[in-house]
């Protein structure tokens, strides 16, 4: 009871969760460079449960201004999940780095694509959401015809709710 008299009762606030429609698109700016990326998982979000893998795809180009003709190459993609609670962060999960397999890097300028799917491993069953804090690194041709190339980093972070598992164990 309040000083008033009144009952009161605590209620969870409700967890974010940007993937709540199944997708979300975002617009990053890291230099010149900017990136549309857009995130979605295959599983639906009532799947979404601290014991099941739980994957996150995303397809990501870029554009660059001015445009002097330079390329945009992706060096590296790091996505890092961290569970939490209404209380606090959990222990984070290890990184998951895709960095390219050629030099200098992943072309990714429009109309030419990045895609890849990082999968959220099982998180502790107090979790109530989960944060991905995902960095992308890219590689700016300084000229058209440059072998220099600036490095620009853009970070995201996308939140999705982690759902009760009411299975039967």
């Amino acid at each position: 009871m309040s000083p008033s008299g009144t009952p009161t009762s605590t209620v969870a606030a409700p967890v974010s969760n940007d993937l709540s429609t199944g997708s979300t698109a975002r617009e990053l700016t890291a230099g010149a460079v900017t990136a549309s990326i857009d995130y979605w998982s295959t599983l639906s979000m009532d799947r979404w449960t601290a014991a099941t893998v739980k994957p996150l795809s995303l397809s990501l180009e870029t554009t660059v201004a001015p445009d002097d003709g330079q390329k945009v190459y992706l060096q590296r993609a790091t996505m890092i999940a961290v569970p939490g609670t209404s209380t606090g962060d959990l222990a984070p999960l290890e990184a998951q780095v895709d960095a390219a397999t050629v030099s200098p890097g992943y072309l990714v300028l429009s109309p030419y694509s990045y895609s890849q799917t990082f999968n959220v491993g099982p998180v502790d069953e107090v979790a109530t959401h989960v944060t991905l804090q995902i960095t992308f690194d890219f590689l700016v041709q300084t000229t058209p015809t440059s072998k220099e190339y600036a490095k620009q980093t853009a970070t995201d972070t996308i939140t999705v709710a982690i759902v009760a598992d009411t299975s039967d164990d």
